[in-house]
């Protein structure tokens, strides 16, 4: 253990290009799946047309899918054989990548994202968007207001939507091939470096990455007892 710790305070090149990647796929994917989910999520709350039943049936699927088969989904679909694979498209990621670790992690965690700002959207008083449209506001700016008074539930699915990727093995172990000074991310870091015997990277590796899953956490819970103690 304290080689582990001494690693990590001696900032190890291979230790903190491994950091650095995870945190570059990691945020990379959680924008994305901002972009997609924020906005899914708040027209979930907001509106009722056909098939919202269902759509959120499918959103909540996603929440509980198992990362894995989300790996084995974008493998299929980025190989050469594959219907997205044999466009060879500069916009298309290919496999063993970051590029493809970034589309499996941002469909890890767009679900979560969706369904929390959903959650937190419907949980805001109804009269505040009467109110706001007695006032003139168009139906955009109604969302925003309706966004800005549950903010504090949208930040939370963000850092829940980041927390399921940054810790997550199997889908980017799929699609990434954990190639060194490539694609090789915390988690799949501690699995080679564990089979190889070296115990010491593998445990400066998971110390890491209970502190980011740390920060996470407690980030969701300053932000949780923020908003009790507002009400």
């Amino acid at each position: 253990m304290f080689q582990a710790i001494q690693l990590i305070i001696t900032r190890d090149p291979a230790l903190f290009e491994i950091v650095a990647l995870s945190l570059r796929v990691s945020s990379t994917a959680l924008l994305f799946s901002t972009l997609v989910g924020v906005p899914l999520g708040a027209a979930l709350g907001l509106s009722r047309f056909a098939g919202r039943r269902l759509v959120i049936a499918l959103l909540y699927t996603g929440m509980g899918f198992p990362p894995v088969v989300i790996g084995l989904f974008v493998y299929l679909m980025l190989s050469r054989s594959g219907p997205l694979g044999s466009l060879n498209s500069p916009l298309i990621p290919a496999l063993f990548t970051p590029g493809a670790m970034v589309v499996a992690q941002s469909i890890i965690s767009f679900p979560l994202v969706g369904g929390f700002t959903m959650a937190a959207v419907m949980g805001v008083d109804p009269q505040l968007r009467q109110q706001v449209r007695s006032l003139g506001a168009t139906p955009w700016q109604t969302t925003l207001a309706v966004l800005t008074e549950a903010r504090v539930g949208v930040v939370v699915s963000i850092i829940a939507g980041f927390g399921s990727i940054i810790s997550e093995v199997g889908a980017v172990m799929m699609v990434g091939g954990n190639i060194e000074g490539r694609t090789r991310v915390l988690t799949t870091a501690i699995v080679l470096e564990t089979s190889k015997g070296n115990f010491d990277l593998a445990m400066a590796i998971g110390v890491i990455l209970l502190g980011l899953a740390f920060l996470a956490n407690v980030a969701m819970l300053s932000l949780q007892g923020r908003a009790f103690s507002n009400e």
